[in-house]
């Protein structure tokens, strides 16, 4: 009798609390980014490359985890300098903090439209802020990465990615991403 009283609580403390999500909903709620700028494997229009006004595209996400408690935004482009012998990973957009209740960031965003408490990192032209596509040949993929964190980060004081990434490390709760693509002159 006893064997089957324990075997009935820890099936008990398996269920969902009241107005919690349960596993199979918590991952059924895929957290997803998005533009309305471009589709998942399409070209990125010359309006947010170095071709173009260099502008941050519009991105959108969805079905953050409860259990997070900030985002974070890496943009980078694995392909650099040749994709036919790429040789290292070139970052263009470092943030971090950005608060779960935002929804997205609209296109050009600046420092002072960035959602409150969000901080930047810095690219590989050794600045903050969003630096566009420019891949001196070939076509390039550039992969928008959206990390919700299970904290909210200490203050950086303007990270790499590598620096972004090892602060997270032990603490990413779910991750989305998006890729497009460019060349230039197309």
């Amino acid at each position: 009798m006893k064997k089957r009283a324990f075997a009935i609580l820890v099936l008990a403390s398996l269920l969902p609390m009241p107005g919690t999500a349960t596993f199979a909903e918590e991952k059924a709620m895929t957290m997803t980014i998005t533009s309305t700028a471009f589709a998942v494997n399409a070209s990125i229009p010359t309006r947010y490359t170095c071709e173009g006004d260099d502008l941050s595209p519009p991105l959108a996400w969805s079905g953050v985890p409860a259990t997070a408690k900030s985002l974070a935004l890496i943009v980078d482009d694995p392909d650099a300098p040749d994709p036919a012998a790429p040789r290292m990973t070139w970052v263009h957009w470092v943030l971090y903090n950005l608060p779960v209740a935002s929804s997205g960031l609209p296109e050009a965003v600046g420092p002072a439209r960035l959602p409150a408490g969000t901080l930047e990192g810095v690219n590989d032209w050794q600045r903050s802020g969003y630096g566009g596509p420019c891949p001196p040949v070939g076509r390039h993929r550039y992969f928008h990465k959206l990390y919700a964190l299970d904290a909210v980060l200490a203050d950086l004081k303007r990270p790499s990615k590598a620096a972004l990434e090892k602060a997270m490390k032990g603490h990413v709760v779910a991750e989305a991403q998006l890729v497009g693509t460019y060349q230039k002159g197309c």
